[in-house]
C-alpha cells in the first residue's frame, strides 16, 4: 500500500505487494500559490509506483482540504516521465473531504491490461483560503 499524508492529503493505491513500511517513506511536497489576497491554489506533489505484479484493479486519491473555498473542485493530474497520463477532478464534500478512484488494471474479455505500470508523479490542486500561517510559493 502506498500512502502519503500531509495537510489532510492521502494518496493511496491498493496493491497487494506493497507494505505499510513503504507508505511511511513517501513525503509529498506542498506549496501555495496566491490567487488574490484571500485565496490561493494549494499544489501537492506525491510520487506513485505501480508494480508489474499488481493484481488489484483500483487506486485512489483522497484527503481533506483545510480551509476549502466552496465551488472549486480538487484537480488531480498524473504524469509519467513528465508526460501527462491521466487528469481528473472531484468535488469537495461539505466536511472538506474528497476522493477520486481510478482504474490501474483492467480485465476485459479475459485480456489483462496494466493501465498504470512503473513510476508516476501525481499533482493535486486545491483552492483554499489563505491564512497568516500559510507559506506562499
Amino acid at each position: 500500500m502506498l500512502q502519503a499524508t500531509v495537510v489532510g492529503l492521502v494518496f493511496l493505491v491498493a496493491f497487494s505487494t506493497m507494505t505499510s513500511a513503504l507508505a511511511d517513506q513517501v513525503v509529498p511536497h506542498t506549496t501555495i500559490i496566491p490567487i488574490d489576497s484571500s485565496i490561493g491554489l494549494e499544489k501537492t506533489i506525491v510520487p506513485f509506483h505501480a508494480p508489474k505484479q499488481n493484481k488489484l484493479p483500483w487506486g485512489f486519491v483522497e484527503g481533506k482540504v483545510a480551509n476549502p473555498v466552496e465551488g472549486y473542485p480538487v484537480i488531480i493530474q498524473i504524469y509519467r516521465s513528465g508526460e501527462p497520463v491521466h487528469f481528473a477532478q472531484t468535488d469537495v464534500k461539505e466536511d472538506g473531504t474528497y476522493e477520486y478512484k481510478f482504474r490501474v488494471r483492467d480485465v476485459t474479455g479475459g485480456k489483462i491490461t496494466q493501465i498504470f505500470d512503473g513510476d508516476y508523479t501525481v499533482k493535486i490542486f486545491k483552492v483554499v483560503y489563505l491564512d497568516t500561517k500559510t507559506t506562499l510559493a
